[in-house]
């Protein structure tokens, strides 16, 4: 047996069972072998397409973990697309683009579909090696490869028509880093090369950065912020930057198909605060919201959350905030295209113990969270004898007025 019949006949085995039992024989190369197996499993679930084409070469462990998932890459192509069209470029046969950063090169695969020429910069030689493979298996005729640092790539190449960035988010020990000026090239120092040399720059940077940081950063250059989520857990935030800048930054929140789309002057917005009759029902138990007469609850997605476009989010659906931080929005009419969850609650309560028993009545479990509240989720369900699960979801909030109060109803 060979190292890719190996390879092949454990696919689908315990990568760690395998590392375990050793090299079964001499002609095996099984450090190579076991990158393959788990790389294809990574890629079943991340990289669907990937996975099913046969020829590809996959990385190790840390490259596949850092790289895109084939949501977000699609994500960048499709943002790329537009980018472009809307930079005044109609012939698409004389663009050229670069990936200064190209790693596993998924995003790179995605984006260089849009141009006429393409170039896969990084530094590995490794990584250029495997790149120049999988490229050549996936038939890419426009891509080149350029094993430098991008930085040094960035200063001798001619005018592009778009480049794209994603630095390394690890220091020299290994640790993970989030700051712009932490990662590997410092993006806000290559901030004027780069638009200087296209007309279109995307930068990927880490979730876990302040985007309003992230724009000053920049020194007027972003024109867009993109704050993608998928599987509500966001994932990446871009930034698209040109020469001149612009006033005012678009921002666009996007989980999985849900898109919302507002300005960075927008956001500062002050949420409308709810001051309805249903909050009545946290003092003195009066059933102000019943089945007959529901209140609508909405739950902004990751992406909106990260973004902290609340306000912006209750100007644009006519919704109320039940308090200025417990990041839920009110309404006595059902609202389509929230980016978000949707609940039609069909109670709502303080925290007596007599009104919450009378209340809960026949419910055994639920989903249980909190915003803005005193209580753990895990704590709030125990204190309520719930387990967890089942289609009803409750939430412990705290209004406008300061009031600890339970919401119960059903997604919708």
């Amino acid at each position: 047996m060979n190292t890719e019949e190996f390879i092949t006949a454990h696919r689908t085995d315990d990568v760690r069972m395998l590392a375990l039992r050793g090299c079964p024989d001499a002609a095996i190369d099984m450090p190579y072998a076991l990158d393959q197996i788990a790389g294809w499993q990574t890629a079943r679930a991340k990289l669907p397409s990937l996975a099913a084409t046969d020829g590809i070469v996959f990385p190790p462990h840390l490259s596949m973990e850092q790289c895109s998932s084939e949501a977000t890459a699609c994500y960048k192509a499709r943002l790329m697309a537009r980018l472009v069209t809307e930079a005044g470029v109609t012939d698409r046969a004389r663009t050229a683009f670069a990936d200064l950063t190209g790693g596993f090169g998924i995003d790179f695969m995605y984006m260089s579909r849009q141009f006429g020429r393409a170039t896969y910069v990084e530094r590995d030689e490794r990584l250029c090696r495997l790149a120049s493979h999988n490229f050549s298996v996936m038939g890419m005729a426009n891509a080149g490869v350029v094993c430098t640092d991008g930085a040094a790539f960035l200063k001798q190449t001619p005018p592009l028509t778009a480049i794209f960035l994603d630095p390394a988010r690890r220091d020299s020990h290994g640790a993970k880093t989030v700051a712009i000026a932490d990662c590997t090239p410092d993006a806000a120092a290559l901030r004027p090369l780069l638009t200087a040399k296209a007309a279109v720059v995307m930068v990927k940077l880490s979730p876990m950065l302040d985007w309003h940081k992230a724009v000053a950063d920049m020194h007027g250059a972003v024109t867009e912020v993109h704050i993608v989520a998928t599987g509500g857990e966001c994932k990446e935030l871009l930034l698209v930057m040109t020469a001149g800048g612009c006033g005012d930054v678009r921002l666009v929140c996007a989980n999985d198909d849900a898109v919302f789309a507002t300005t960075e002057q927008a956001t500062r917005m002050p949420c409308p605060i709810a001051a309805g009759d249903w909050a009545a029902a946290a003092t003195d138990g009066s059933p102000t919201v019943s089945a007959d007469e529901p209140l609508w609850l909405y739950e902004p997605n990751a992406a909106v959350m990260k973004a902290g476009a609340f306000g912006a989010v209750a100007e644009a659906f006519g919704l109320e905030a039940v308090a200025a931080n417990s990041h839920l929005f009110v309404s006595r009419r059902q609202v389509d295209g929230f980016p978000g969850r949707r609940f039609r609650m069909e109670t709502v309560c303080g925290m007596n113990k007599k009104v919450l028993r009378k209340r809960l009545a026949g419910i055994s479990k639920a989903n249980v969270a909190v915003r803005n509240f005193p209580l753990t989720a895990e704590a709030l369900r125990r204190r309520l004898a719930l387990t967890d699960g089942g289609d009803t979801y409750i939430f412990g909030t705290t209004t406008a007025a300061k009031s600890h109060v339970i919401m119960v109803g059903k997604r919708f």
